[in-house]
């Protein structure tokens, strides 16, 4: 499944993305097993992002080979700043194969809805 901050647009694949509540999301990352995928610069997500993301640069040349070491039967959430980089990294991750990739969409919507940010 794959989802946009509060729209529902294309992925960049062509497929219809489902929107993704920021609410909605914040219960998937609380699920056990769930993985959080921040995929901003790692100076963006320096500045602050969700506790426990792991930063998995989408704009990096290693972000395909840094996904791809993980389970793709796995669940993984993927955000980003506003929404426009998570929906390419879930759509890349589903074209990888990933069977449950849930795009949360932008960090300030998740935080609006109650999302707990650090620094590193």
């Amino acid at each position: 499944m794959t989802g946009c901050s509060g729209s529902d647009d294309a992925a960049p694949d062509g497929t219809s993305a489902a929107a993704l509540e920021p609410a909605e999301a914040l219960e998937a990352i609380g699920v056990e097993g769930t993985t959080v995928i921040d995929v901003r610069t790692p100076t963006e997500y320096a500045d602050g992002h969700l506790v426990g993301a792991r930063n998995i640069d989408l704009s990096a040349e290693t972000f395909t080979d840094r996904v791809s070491e993980l389970d793709r039967d796995a669940t993984y959430v993927v955000y980003c700043r506003t929404g426009a980089r998570s929906a390419e990294a879930a759509a890349r991750m589903a074209d990888l194969g990933f069977t449950d990739v849930l795009d949360a969409g932008g960090l300030s919507d998740l935080v609006d809805a109650g999302g707990t940010t650090e620094t590193t």
